[in-house]
This record gives structure tokens, C-alpha cells and sequence, in this order.
């Protein structure tokens, strides 16, 4: 990071002098930013075309709220404590990440999936003024709970994490069908006293959680698509006008980034081989629980989320395929992953964060 901001060209978003600090304040930071010192418009903002046009209802209040109290507390600014908030989150992921890992691999191999995570090619994101690591660290508890079938213990861990990035309706469809399994395997797996009860309130809780920001937004601005009107503002830019229809946005993204039929055929190809790498036997060997989230989180990014460069990113939670990789013990192997992750850090900052293709290309 610091090697980046030494050698990143000037830009119009930022001062020609850039530090460490400058980048870890790039991007959606502002608009964190913007949501822990201003909160939210009650009156949607809307441009020429009369559509509405980005603005912060698209960035939930988990973590700039929490920043916000911090920062009334101590007198630090928001450049401070945004970025040891993410630090100390980030600390709090990979620690539960190694219990999760623990639960499933060897030890040996759990220690090394923790060391891949580390070292990925996006981990800087996790030191940055984003709401990643605060989401990570909650999906990782709220999995590790999953697993031990700590059901009532997963509620508060699923109502902060609605608050705090989108995707909660992914959990819900992770728990339901634990719940569906559990119950076809009842007399192999029983269940212990109060467990089936506990696990059916928490499916319907977290399916619940996922509508609870979309109302407010509602509520708040007086228009029941306030929030899916702010996220599609976004994809307005590449596309013109969208509609939100479940399962579109990876074709027109297709479409829309290469000539037909040349598109369609790149995402036939990625997802056939998305699905084969899903029941290869390192991938199996995560267990029923994590495999499920892996499952349930594509199907929530392949209906609502258009690719582009913020892909790799949002992507991020599928975390436990560290523990996929990390599984072949050849000396040479590791070395050699270990090696193109760091790399991969590399062309990931230069990519994403200078920005050699203009602003707003190549976000992150």
C-alpha cells in the first residue's frame, strides 16, 4: 500500500501527493464518509432523466455509524478511525477464519488457508475505509456459529450484518436448506432439545433481516424502491435505464463488455467451470455447511449483481475456498501460491487503485 501510494500518478480525486492514508480514503470511503458525517437524504436525488442517480442509501450504516460513535468518543477524525476500525476487524476475521478453518481441516491446513487468506491478492481491502472487514468478520462468525449449530447465538450475529453490507438473503437461503438437511438426516443427525425450534426462528429471522434496510430506506424517503433505485443508479452508467430482473445482469454484463456471442460464451464457460470446481473433493471436503454458503452466495451474486470492477470484491465472501486451496501439502506448490498471491496484490492495487484508464474506470 505504501509502495503504491509512493508511485500512483496524480488524479482528480485525490491530492498529487499521495500517502497511505490518501489510499485508504479512495473510493466508496467517501461515501462511507459522507453516510457517518451527513447520514441519509430523505429526498432521493434524481438527475435529468428524472432517474435516480447515486447517492448513500446504496451504503449500509453498520460500519460508518459505528466509525461515527468512535469518533465522538475519542475527538479522532474519520481518516483515523475508519481505518483502525477495518484494521481491528480485519484482526477479529482472520482469528475466526482459523476456528472456522480448524472445525473443517487439519490443523497444518488450516493454518495455511489462514496464511492464503493474508496473503490474497485483494487483502489490502481489509485495512482500507470499507465496510469489508466488519462484514467479513461477521459472515465468518455467523458461519463458525453455523457450523457448532449455535442457532440463537446466530440472530444478533445476522441482524448486524444486515446492517452492514448486502447479502443477508444469501444466509437465509444457507440456513434453510441446513435446516431442510438436518431434517432429512433427522435420525442419523438428531436434533438436540430446542434446536429444530432455534434453527426455524433464525431462517426466518435472517430472511427477514434482508428487507429490514430496503423498508427503512422506504420509510425515510417515501419511495418503496429508494434502495434498489440508488443500487441500479450505479449500473445507469454502463447500461442506460436498468430494471432489477433476477438473474439478467451477468448477461447484459456479458453483452455489454464483449460482442455477441463471444460474451454469452465466457460466462457459459466461467460458470461451467465455477460449478465443476464446486464438487471437486477439496471443495467437498469444506463440509455440507460452508459449501452451502459458497452455493448460496453465487446465486445471490448471479441474480442481482452486474460484473464489473468491483468484482473480485464482492466476491470476497466465499472465503472458505482458501480452505480449498490451502489443502495440497507439496512444499512447491505452497511456495508457488503463496508467491502469485503476493504478486497478485500488486497488480490488484496498481489496477484498482491508480487510475490509469481516467476516474471511475477501474473502481474497486
Amino acid at each position: 500500500m505504501v509502495v503504491t501510494a509512493a508511485q500512483a500518478p496524480s488524479r482528480p480525486r485525490a491530492d498529487s501527493l499521495f500517502s497511505y492514508a490518501t489510499l485508504s480514503q479512495l473510493w466508496d470511503a467517501g461515501w462511507y464518509q459522507k453516510v457517518a458525517l451527513h447520514g441519509y437524504p430523505s429526498v432521493l436525488p434524481h438527475g435529468t432523466s428524472g432517474a435516480v442517480v447515486a447517492n448513500t442509501w446504496a451504503f449500509l450504516p453498520g460500519y460508518p455509524f459505528l466509525v461515527r460513535v468512535l469518533m465522538a468518543s475519542t475527538g479522532l477524525s474519520w481518516d483515523v478511525v475508519s481505518a483502525a476500525v477495518s484494521i481491528a476487524f480485519s484482526l477479529a476475521f482472520v482469528l475466526v477464519f482459523d476456528r472456522l478453518m480448524h472445525l473443517v481441516l487439519l490443523s497444518n491446513t488450516a493454518r495455511f488457508a489462514l496464511i492464503l487468506l493474508c496473503v490474497s491478492p485483494l487483502s489490502p481491502i481489509l485495512q482500507v475505509a470499507y465496510a469489508e472487514s466488519m462484514n467479513l468478520f461477521l459472515v465468518a462468525l455467523a458461519l463458525y456459529l453455523l457450523v457448532r449449530r449455535r442457532y440463537l447465538w446466530l440472530i444478533p450475529v445476522l441482524g448486524i450484518m444486515s446492517l452492514t453490507r448486502p447479502g443477508e438473503v444469501a444466509f437465509a437461503l444457507t440456513l434453510a436448506v441446513h435446516v431442510a438437511l438436518r431434517w432429512r438426516n433427522r435420525r442419523a443427525d438428531p436434533w438436540l432439545p430446542g434446536q429444530l425450534t432455534a434453527s426455524l426462528v433464525a431462517t426466518g429471522l435472517a430472511a427477514g433481516f434482508g428487507l429490514v434496510w430496503p423498508i427503512i430506506a422506504w420509510v425515510a424517503t417515501g419511495s418503496p424502491s429508494a434502495y434498489t433505485a440508488t443500487e441500479l443508479a450505479w449500473r445507469a452508467r454502463d447500461i442506460g435505464s436498468p430494471s432489477l430482473v433476477p438473474f439478467t445482469p451477468w448477461i447484459e454484463s456479458a453483452n455489454f463488455y464483449f460482442a455477441p456471442p463471444w460474451g454469452l460464451l465466457l460466462l457459459a464457460l466461467t460458470l461451467a467451470a465455477a460449478i465443476a470446481a464446486f464438487f471437486t473433493r477439496p471443495v467437498r471436503r469444506l463440509g455440507t455447511d460452508l459449501r452451502l454458503w459458497i452455493a448460496s452466495y453465487a446465486l445471490y451474486v448471479l441474480a442481482v449483481f452486474f460484473p464489473q470492477t468491483s468484482t473480485l470484491r464482492i466476491l470476497t465472501p466465499m472465503f472458505p475456498l482458501f480452505g480449498a486451496l490451502a489443502q495440497p501439502r507439496s512444499r512447491v506448490y505452497r511456495i508457488a501460491i503463496v508467491v502469485v498471491f503476493i504478486a497478485g496484490q500488486a497488480v490488484w492495487l496498481i489496477g484498482s487503485w491508480w487510475t490509469w484508464w481516467g476516474p471511475d474506470l477501474v473502481t474497486p
